[in-house]
């Protein structure tokens, strides 16, 4: 059973993140709905992290699922549920962050919205986050998160730009 272990209170945050790329709507859509895509860029640095499972179901009420083991012995857990999926529009879903195997660490509701500008996409990315564990050595769990979403951004970019 997954538990929260040593927070007593809660820690809430949210970020948005605005990216704009040369990629038509259609194109950054399909690179979080398909499977193919999403794993090219949606990965933990290959020399940091060896990944243990990866599941794919995109639907609405579908789930994702990405373990991976750290050189360091950390095991991260991302477990997703798509809420809402309009095609080229808009995907929300709610994941949560477990680690080793018995710490939630976080939850979150994320709203990925993708509209025409030019020729290419604007993608807003919100990320409503409730932070159950502190695991930022510096105690900004937000703030982490949000560097890591950025992160991820990047690769996407890179993916699409490729």
């Amino acid at each position: 059973m997954t538990q929260t272990i040593t927070q007593q209170s809660v820690k809430h945050a949210s970020f948005t993140i605005e990216r704009t790329f040369k990629a038509p709507p259609k194109r950054v859509f399909a690179a979080w709905a398909t499977a193919d895509a999403k794993a090219k860029w949606f990965a933990a640095p290959p020399d940091e992290a060896v990944e243990e499972i990866r599941e794919f179901n995109f639907r609405e009420g579908g789930s994702d699922r990405l373990r991976g083991r750290w050189n360091s012995g950390r095991i991260s857990d991302f477990r997703n549920t798509y809420w809402e999926i309009i095609p080229d529009k808009r995907i929300v879903y709610a994941y949560e962050m477990v680690m080793n195997d018995s710490i939630r660490m976080s939850v979150s509701l994320a709203t990925i919205e993708f509209a025409p500008s030019g020729a290419g996409t604007r993608m807003t990315l919100t990320e409503q986050g409730a932070f159950l564990e502190p695991f930022d050595p510096n105690g900004d769990d937000a703030g982490s998160r949000e560097h890591g979403t950025r992160w991820l951004i990047d690769k996407l970019a890179a993916f699409l730009d490729g």
